[in-house]
């Protein structure tokens, strides 16, 4: 019996070797990425495609008789370091979108035939490549995910994403186009690796370090290289340093202070966990201050915002979070009821736990007569890498559990 996935859904893939097939009313072409837990290829030779069809456990099946672009892949041959394998889908028009020609992914046992798992990803719109599904160990076991990630900058979009460099580098203004909401980086430009290359992207020798993925401007990009980055209302980092995605524990410290009169106001500070369809999994607060088994603490209830320092902070070890958490938002509530137009100074900040160095900041310049706001959100990206972006954004809202749904709209 064929199983249907809904974007972001997983199960056990049921057998060894396995043929991800992808069909459109238009021409595709199909590729495969093998990942390390990093979320990068480890060479450019991880990038399986028409002109390049054979990677270890994994190949490139052309289009052949009426049958789709397809990668096979057989999980036994795949290398230990090699945590999953991404299936992507770019339009072979580089003109055309998939606006109202929405892929359907089949997964087929490559033995028998037999269909496992289908998945069509939500409508789509500007989107010019995808990231279909992917193919991933956990533990001693191989799953499939539904994962349905647009670029409206094509297959280099993608590529880049996970550390293929590109020739023919996208504009700088395209952005990503589906959940999580952020843009990818456009790749930088590097000379031609000898050898042929797929429509729209050609490989070459590594750069170093590899493109940010999404979450930070195209060029200019925002990261930890050059030290703490203070943020305004809407702004991003990418919580890379040296190339590499932080993954230790951060804490996010979220600080204010009565407006005037010596009043006490007690505000919370709680933070929302979602997973890629933008559905609540658990929320650290005041009356539940470990989530996760601990990947999240809340340090406690402070009733007043007195005293120097942060008032509340949730501590996060990025590395430690399960896998089907996508996005977090770190929102604070007037429990009493107050509107933030009586507190003044209010800000969040990300501190490296391990240094105490303070990596990010957002400073609250305008407050509004709401009991609700949402400070900031870190989504984390397909390739592994986690953005943090200012979000200033107020609600009426007492408490985090009134927070959810307009949480989630922010993501």
């Amino acid at each position: 019996m064929t199983t249907v996935l809904v974007q972001g859904g997983n199960a056990p893939l049921g057998s060894t070797r396995v043929v991800v097939e992808v069909t459109a009313p238009r021409q595709l072409d199909v590729s495969g990425l093998l990942l390390t837990a990093a979320g990068k290829v480890r060479s450019d030779a991880d990038f399986v495609f028409f002109n390049a069809p054979h990677g270890p456990g994994v190949t490139h099946r052309p289009a052949t008789g009426g049958g789709p672009d397809a990668i096979a892949v057989d999980t036994a041959a795949v290398p230990g370091d090699i945590t999953r394998i991404v299936v992507t889908a770019s339009l072979d028009d580089r003109q055309a979108t998939f606006a109202g020609t929405e892929p359907t992914a089949t997964i087929r046992d490559a033995g028998t035939g037999r269909e496992l798992f289908t998945f069509t990803p939500p409508r789509l719109s500007r989107e010019t490549a995808l990231v279909v599904v992917e193919v991933y160990r956990r533990g001693a076991e191989w799953k499939v995910r539904a994962v349905g990630q647009g670029y409206a900058n094509g297959l280099a979009g993608i590529a880049t994403d996970f550390g293929v460099s590109v020739e023919d580098a996208p504009p700088a203004a395209a952005t990503a186009a589906a959940a999580p909401p952020v843009p990818p980086a456009a790749p930088p430009t590097a000379p031609p690796m000898p050898g042929s290359a797929p429509r729209g992207a050609a490989p070459q020798a590594p750069a170093s370090p590899p493109p940010m993925p999404s979450g930070s401007p195209a060029v200019g990009k925002i990261t930890l290289d050059k030290g703490r980055v203070n943020l305004v209302k809407g702004g991003s980092v990418s919580l890379e340093k040296g190339g590499k995605p932080l993954l230790s524990s951060v804490r996010m410290g979220l600080g204010w202070e009565p407006a005037g009169h010596g009043r006490s106001i007690d505000l919370d500070a709680s933070v929302i966990a979602f997973d890629a369809q933008r559905n609540k999994i658990d929320t650290a607060w005041f009356m539940k201050l470990a989530i996760f088994n601990g990947a999240i603490a809340h340090s406690g209830d402070n009733l007043t915002g007195r005293g120097g320092g942060d008032d509340e902070a949730i501590t996060v070890h990025l590395g430690g979070l399960p896998a089907e958490v996508c996005g977090l938002v770190f929102v604070v509530n007037s429990f009493s009821g107050q509107k933030f137009t009586d507190i003044k100074n209010a800000y969040c900040r990300l501190v490296d736990t391990g240094t105490e160095q303070e990596l990010v900041r957002f400073d609250l310049a305008q407050s509004e007569p709401h009991t609700g706001v949402a400070m900031c959100k870190l989504v984390r990206q397909f390739s592994g890498e986690w953005v943090m972006t200012a979000l200033g954004e107020y609600v009426d809202a007492k408490t985090a559990r009134s927070m959810v749904k307009p949480a989630a709209a922010m993501l």
